[in-house]
Protein backbone atom coordinates (compact mmCIF):
# COMPACT_ATOMS: atom_id res chain seq x y z
CA UNK A 1 0.00 0.00 0.00
CA UNK A 2 1.64 3.23 -0.80
CA UNK A 3 -0.12 6.77 0.24
CA UNK A 4 1.47 8.56 -3.14
CA UNK A 5 0.92 11.94 -3.65
CA UNK A 6 1.28 13.45 -7.09
CA UNK A 7 1.16 17.16 -8.28
CA UNK A 8 -2.36 18.04 -9.21
CA UNK A 9 -3.57 21.76 -9.88
CA UNK A 10 -5.31 24.28 -7.61
CA UNK A 11 -4.22 27.40 -5.22
CA UNK A 12 -3.86 26.55 -1.42
CA UNK A 13 -4.58 29.46 0.95
CA UNK A 14 -3.19 27.53 3.84
CA UNK A 15 -0.07 28.54 2.44
CA UNK A 16 1.19 31.82 4.32
CA UNK A 17 4.86 32.41 3.95
CA UNK A 18 5.83 35.45 2.46
CA UNK A 19 6.68 35.64 -0.88
CA UNK A 20 5.91 32.30 -1.61
CA UNK A 21 3.40 31.15 -4.62
CA UNK A 22 0.29 29.42 -3.65
CA UNK A 23 1.44 26.17 -4.27
CA UNK A 24 -1.05 22.62 -4.63
CA UNK A 25 -0.04 21.45 -1.32
CA UNK A 26 -4.09 20.41 -0.08
CA UNK A 27 -4.01 16.83 -1.76
CA UNK A 28 -0.77 16.08 -0.24
CA UNK A 29 -2.19 17.25 3.39
CA UNK A 30 -5.38 15.43 2.54
CA UNK A 31 -3.10 12.25 2.34
CA UNK A 32 -0.88 12.60 5.19
CA UNK A 33 -3.83 13.81 7.49
CA UNK A 34 -6.34 10.06 6.45
CA UNK A 35 -3.42 8.10 6.62
CA UNK A 36 -0.69 8.98 8.97
CA UNK A 37 1.83 9.01 6.30
CA UNK A 38 2.29 10.20 2.95
CA UNK A 39 4.95 8.94 0.15
CA UNK A 40 5.55 11.85 -2.02
CA UNK A 41 7.85 10.87 -5.60
CA UNK A 42 10.56 13.06 -6.68
CA UNK A 43 8.70 15.39 -9.16
CA UNK A 44 6.15 16.34 -7.45
CA UNK A 45 8.83 16.97 -4.32
CA UNK A 46 11.23 18.82 -6.37
CA UNK A 47 8.15 21.24 -7.54
CA UNK A 48 7.06 21.98 -4.10
CA UNK A 49 11.27 22.48 -2.99
CA UNK A 50 11.65 25.00 -6.05
CA UNK A 51 8.72 26.85 -4.91
CA UNK A 52 10.28 27.41 -1.63
CA UNK A 53 13.86 28.27 -2.85
CA UNK A 54 15.47 25.12 -3.95
CA UNK A 55 18.51 25.57 -5.70
CA UNK A 56 22.38 24.28 -6.11
CA UNK A 57 21.14 20.98 -5.28
CA UNK A 58 24.65 19.25 -6.43
CA UNK A 59 26.36 21.21 -3.73
CA UNK A 60 24.24 20.10 -1.06
CA UNK A 61 23.90 16.52 -1.64
CA UNK A 62 27.94 16.44 -1.84
CA UNK A 63 28.25 17.19 1.41
CA UNK A 64 26.84 13.78 2.42
CA UNK A 65 30.50 13.02 1.93
CA UNK A 66 31.48 15.25 4.51
CA UNK A 67 30.02 13.65 7.37
CA UNK A 68 31.35 11.65 10.66
CA UNK A 69 30.94 8.22 11.93
CA UNK A 70 28.05 8.44 14.85
CA UNK A 71 29.66 6.93 18.05
CA UNK A 72 26.67 6.31 20.03
CA UNK A 73 25.26 2.76 18.32
CA UNK A 74 24.92 0.70 21.15
CA UNK A 75 25.13 -2.09 18.70
CA UNK A 76 28.60 -1.36 18.07
CA UNK A 77 27.88 -0.63 14.56
CA UNK A 78 29.82 1.57 12.75
CA UNK A 79 27.61 1.76 9.30
CA UNK A 80 25.89 5.19 10.13
CA UNK A 81 27.27 8.08 9.72
CA UNK A 82 25.96 11.93 10.53
CA UNK A 83 25.26 15.37 11.37
CA UNK A 84 22.89 17.51 13.36
CA UNK A 85 21.50 20.87 13.97
CA UNK A 86 18.56 22.17 15.19
CA UNK A 87 16.21 25.37 13.99
CA UNK A 88 13.29 27.52 15.53
CA UNK A 89 10.99 27.18 12.54
CA UNK A 90 7.78 29.56 12.04
CA UNK A 91 5.91 31.68 9.58
CA UNK A 92 8.21 34.25 8.77
CA UNK A 93 11.55 32.80 10.51
CA UNK A 94 13.98 30.31 9.80
CA UNK A 95 17.08 30.41 12.82
CA UNK A 96 19.83 28.29 13.53
CA UNK A 97 19.94 27.39 17.46
CA UNK A 98 23.14 27.07 19.34
CA UNK A 99 24.53 23.34 18.99
CA UNK A 100 22.87 20.98 21.29
CA UNK A 101 22.88 17.53 22.38
CA UNK A 102 20.02 15.10 20.34
CA UNK A 103 18.34 13.43 23.13
CA UNK A 104 15.48 10.51 22.69
CA UNK A 105 14.07 8.38 25.99
CA UNK A 106 14.67 5.19 25.87
CA UNK A 107 10.65 5.32 25.34
CA UNK A 108 11.00 6.16 22.17
CA UNK A 109 14.59 4.89 21.01
CA UNK A 110 15.38 1.34 23.42
CA UNK A 111 18.82 1.06 21.59
CA UNK A 112 20.44 4.73 21.38
CA UNK A 113 17.83 6.63 23.50
CA UNK A 114 18.65 7.83 27.19
CA UNK A 115 21.73 9.60 27.03
CA UNK A 116 22.90 13.02 25.48
CA UNK A 117 24.25 12.41 22.00
CA UNK A 118 26.77 15.43 20.53
CA UNK A 119 26.65 15.22 17.15
CA UNK A 120 29.07 16.70 14.91
CA UNK A 121 27.27 19.99 13.70
CA UNK A 122 25.82 20.55 9.78
CA UNK A 123 28.03 22.82 8.55
CA UNK A 124 27.23 26.26 8.65
CA UNK A 125 27.77 27.02 5.01
CA UNK A 126 25.12 23.96 4.21
CA UNK A 127 23.01 24.37 7.18
CA UNK A 128 22.19 28.18 5.62
CA UNK A 129 21.69 26.50 2.18
CA UNK A 130 18.97 27.40 0.05
CA UNK A 131 18.25 23.43 0.11
CA UNK A 132 17.98 23.28 3.40
CA UNK A 133 15.89 26.38 4.24
CA UNK A 134 13.52 25.60 1.37
CA UNK A 135 13.30 22.14 3.18
CA UNK A 136 12.47 23.45 6.35
CA UNK A 137 10.29 26.04 4.93
CA UNK A 138 8.21 23.31 3.03
CA UNK A 139 7.60 21.60 6.33
CA UNK A 140 6.51 24.31 8.02
CA UNK A 141 3.76 24.87 5.28
CA UNK A 142 2.95 20.83 5.14
CA UNK A 143 2.71 20.29 9.11
CA UNK A 144 1.37 23.72 10.24
CA UNK A 145 -1.96 24.23 9.04
CA UNK A 146 -2.39 20.50 9.88
CA UNK A 147 -1.90 21.20 14.02
CA UNK A 148 -4.91 22.33 15.59
CA UNK A 149 -4.49 26.36 16.01
CA UNK A 150 -4.74 26.25 19.40
CA UNK A 151 -1.49 23.59 19.97
CA UNK A 152 0.34 25.83 16.92
CA UNK A 153 3.87 27.34 18.16
CA UNK A 154 4.53 30.54 17.01
CA UNK A 155 7.90 28.93 16.35
CA UNK A 156 8.77 25.45 15.65
CA UNK A 157 11.57 23.12 17.57
CA UNK A 158 12.97 21.23 14.62
CA UNK A 159 16.10 18.89 14.35
CA UNK A 160 17.95 18.09 11.48
CA UNK A 161 20.04 14.95 10.81
CA UNK A 162 22.13 14.33 7.36
CA UNK A 163 22.38 10.36 7.75
CA UNK A 164 24.39 8.34 5.56
CA UNK A 165 24.09 4.59 6.23
CA UNK A 166 26.86 1.91 4.92
CA UNK A 167 26.74 -1.71 3.79
CA UNK A 168 29.06 -3.56 2.14
CA UNK A 169 29.37 -7.80 1.67
CA UNK A 170 30.74 -7.85 5.34
CA UNK A 171 27.58 -5.86 6.78
CA UNK A 172 24.55 -5.10 6.26
CA UNK A 173 23.23 -1.26 7.19
CA UNK A 174 20.71 -0.41 9.35
CA UNK A 175 18.59 2.40 8.85
CA UNK A 176 16.44 2.06 11.87
CA UNK A 177 18.51 -0.31 13.99
CA UNK A 178 16.18 0.26 16.70
CA UNK A 179 13.13 -1.03 14.40
CA UNK A 180 10.08 0.13 13.87
CA UNK A 181 9.74 3.31 16.01
CA UNK A 182 8.11 6.50 16.91
CA UNK A 183 10.72 9.66 17.37
CA UNK A 184 8.89 11.26 19.62
CA UNK A 185 8.17 14.22 18.05
CA UNK A 186 5.16 15.21 16.09
CA UNK A 187 6.28 15.83 12.40
CA UNK A 188 8.69 14.00 10.35
CA UNK A 189 9.70 14.52 6.92
CA UNK A 190 12.50 12.03 5.77
CA UNK A 191 13.80 12.92 2.26
CA UNK A 192 16.17 10.97 -0.33
CA UNK A 193 19.53 12.54 -1.17
CA UNK A 194 20.94 9.87 -2.98
CA UNK A 195 21.05 5.62 -3.49
CA UNK A 196 24.45 4.26 -4.65
CA UNK A 197 24.48 0.38 -5.60
CA UNK A 198 22.19 -0.27 -2.73
CA UNK A 199 19.15 -3.01 -2.24
CA UNK A 200 16.14 -2.72 -0.07
CA UNK A 201 15.66 -0.30 2.19
CA UNK A 202 12.17 0.01 2.26
CA UNK A 203 10.37 2.13 4.86
CA UNK A 204 7.49 0.29 6.35
CA UNK A 205 4.57 1.81 8.46
CA UNK A 206 3.04 0.27 11.31
CA UNK A 207 -0.11 1.83 12.95
CA UNK A 208 -0.17 2.23 17.08
CA UNK A 209 -1.53 -1.13 17.23
CA UNK A 210 1.77 -2.25 14.97
CA UNK A 211 -0.26 -3.70 12.58
CA UNK A 212 0.97 -2.96 8.63
CA UNK A 213 -0.43 -0.25 6.92
CA UNK A 214 1.85 0.90 4.37
CA UNK A 215 5.07 0.22 2.81
CA UNK A 216 7.65 2.19 -0.22
CA UNK A 217 10.77 2.66 -1.00
CA UNK A 218 12.79 5.99 -1.52
CA UNK A 219 14.44 5.20 -4.64
CA UNK A 220 15.42 8.80 -6.54
CA UNK A 221 16.58 11.76 -5.14
CA UNK A 222 13.96 13.75 -3.60
CA UNK A 223 11.47 10.98 -3.28
CA UNK A 224 10.39 11.97 0.43
CA UNK A 225 8.03 10.65 3.33
CA UNK A 226 6.09 12.14 5.46
CA UNK A 227 4.88 11.10 8.92
CA UNK A 228 2.34 11.60 11.60
CA UNK A 229 4.40 10.47 14.72
CA UNK A 230 1.69 10.42 17.30
CA UNK A 231 -0.35 8.07 15.01
CA UNK A 232 2.15 6.03 12.82
CA UNK A 233 5.18 3.73 13.69
CA UNK A 234 8.23 3.82 10.78
CA UNK A 235 11.06 1.86 10.34
CA UNK A 236 13.19 1.32 7.33
CA UNK A 237 14.86 -2.24 6.03
CA UNK A 238 18.39 -3.31 5.95
CA UNK A 239 20.02 -1.67 2.81
CA UNK A 240 22.78 -4.47 1.14
CA UNK A 241 25.37 -3.84 -1.87
CA UNK A 242 23.58 -4.49 -5.40
CA UNK A 243 26.74 -5.85 -6.65
CA UNK A 244 29.35 -8.22 -5.21
CA UNK A 245 32.39 -6.93 -3.92
CA UNK A 246 30.76 -2.90 -4.18
CA UNK A 247 29.86 -0.63 -1.00
CA UNK A 248 26.45 0.94 -1.16
CA UNK A 249 25.00 3.67 0.93
CA UNK A 250 21.56 5.49 1.43
CA UNK A 251 21.92 9.28 2.54
CA UNK A 252 18.82 10.99 3.55
CA UNK A 253 17.79 14.44 5.30
CA UNK A 254 15.20 13.98 8.57
CA UNK A 255 13.53 17.03 9.76
CA UNK A 256 11.61 16.45 12.81
CA UNK A 257 9.16 19.32 14.35
CA UNK A 258 8.32 19.13 17.44
CA UNK A 259 6.00 21.88 19.75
Amino acid sequence: MKESVRAQQGDDAGLALTGVAPTPLAPLRAALAAAGFAFVQSDVMRDLLQRHGLREWPGFAASWDDLGVDRYMADGGRYRRRRYAAFAVGAHQVVRKPHQPHYQSRDYNPLNGGIERWFEPIREEIADHPAMHAALRLGWSIFDPLTPPERRPAAWHVEVHQFRIEADAARAGLPTPEGAHRDGVDWVLILLVARVNALHGTTQILDNARRDIGSFTLEQPLDAALVDDARVYHGVTPLVPAGAGQGAHRDVLVVTFRR
